[in-house]
């Protein structure tokens, strides 16, 4: 028996989203790009992240004596996340390093519209008019789950 996919808020905006990626991005060729550029993307975000905070900290450590400190991230909260977003960039760079041998792999053009068949049928889109109707008979159905009858 198959397992029903989760429900809940938050898969379900997972599953939107990686259909939506799939469907947007449907090469063995896009899919590396798109992948290369959301790791750099969250790198470069992270790094800007860590210098600014690091910037403030320094700050505070020479403004300390004047009691001029902003006070609405703690230096506590602060190193903290210092220690979690160096942690997240390290991995980055792991993940970025796998990613340069993900690039090496070249597939032919036969190869590439065999990804945007498969594409199309594990993420179809939702605004296609077949899948629009079928989607609006289906809801319709008296016999469809969501149409129980409560006597």
């Amino acid at each position: 028996m198959a397992e029903e996919p989760c429900q809940c808020s938050d898969c379900q905006r997972f599953y939107k989203e990686h259909d939506r990626l799939i469907r947007q991005f449907p090469t063995f060729k896009q899919q590396q790009e798109l992948n290369w550029a959301s790791i750099q993307s969250f790198r470069t975000l992270c790094t800007k992240v860590t210098d600014e905070l690091q910037r403030e900290l320094s700050e505070r450590e020479l403004n300390k004596d004047t009691g001029q400190e902003k006070k609405h991230i703690s230096v506590t909260e602060i190193a903290e996340a210092l220690d979690e977003i160096e942690s997240v960039n390290a991995y980055l760079y792991s993940i970025e390093a796998l990613m340069e041998k993900i690039f090496d792999t070249k597939i032919s053009n036969n190869i590439e519209l065999k990804f945007k068949e498969i594409a199309n049928e594990l993420a179809p889109d939702p605004l296609n008019m077949d899948r629009l109707i079928l989607n609006r008979l289906f809801h319709q159905s008296p016999d469809s789950p969501d149409k129980k009858n409560i006597n």
